[in-house]
């Protein structure tokens, strides 16, 4: 399997209004190192800093990209490509300090990305942006493809790696919601909450699934 880094750029914490159970949730803020031939391609870039309001709804913890990048033995300059799960600004906030490097989306997540009110400014358009707009599943390097796995966004994208490795991103908050899926395909006729129309035949895919928010590893 690819071997894969974990990068950390801190942690949020949820507020009750937006969980499950009503107490505020400590999450991570996740993404990874993919190696290419040619260098690196990050999957997701951290929160972006400098909206009040996100901070004092979100109390985020930031660990600064180039840090973040140095904890997992990488440095700015190894990065080549990038890509984001999707562009709110927790995925997308150290995109502006890749100016030059190739910006992976889906179209779909990228037109969305630029109405008002989706993220916060300067994330999306900024210097030195360099987009290329996806539609549908697509190999970026050898063993190496992006797969659309709308939901939280319509755009939403997670990375699949020969030998059936999935960064999912933000498809789901924990690991144990994936799991709740993958039973309930398992259980499909039992009336349970059904997942995702792309679900059941990515997870024929997978043997380890990596999410965005939740170090907690989903395994076969």
């Amino acid at each position: 399997m690819h071997d894969v880094r974990r990068v950390r750029f801190g942690t949020i914490v949820r507020p009750g209004e937006e969980t499950a159970d009503g107490w505020d949730r400590v999450e991570a803020l996740d993404g990874f190192l993919v190696p290419l031939p040619d260098g690196l391609l990050l999957f997701d870039t951290g929160i972006a800093s400098g909206d009040p309001e996100v901070d004092a709804h979100y109390r985020p913890e930031r660990i600064p990209l180039r840090a973040a990048l140095a904890a997992a033995g990488a440095r700015l300059q190894d990065v080549t490509l990038v890509a984001n799960c999707h562009l709110h600004l927790d995925h997308a906030g150290g995109n502006a300090e890749l100016p030059g490097r190739p910006v992976l989306v889906q179209r779909a997540e990228l037109e969305a990305a630029r109405t008002p009110d989706y993220t916060v400014a300067g994330v999306v358009d900024f210097p030195g942006a360099r987009y290329e707009a996806l539609d549908g599943e697509t190999e970026v390097a050898p063993g190496v493809r992006l797969v659309p796995t709308p939901g939280h966004t319509a755009g939403h994208q997670s990375l699949l790696l020969d030998g059936g490795l999935l960064l999912a991103g933000q498809t789901h908050l924990t690991a144990s919601g994936w799991t709740a899926d993958a039973e309930a395909v398992r259980r499909r006729d039992d009336r349970a909450a059904p997942p995702p129309d792309w679900f059941p035949a990515l997870l024929e895919r997978v043997v380890e699934a990596r999410f965005a928010h939740d170090a907690a590893v989903w395994r076969a």
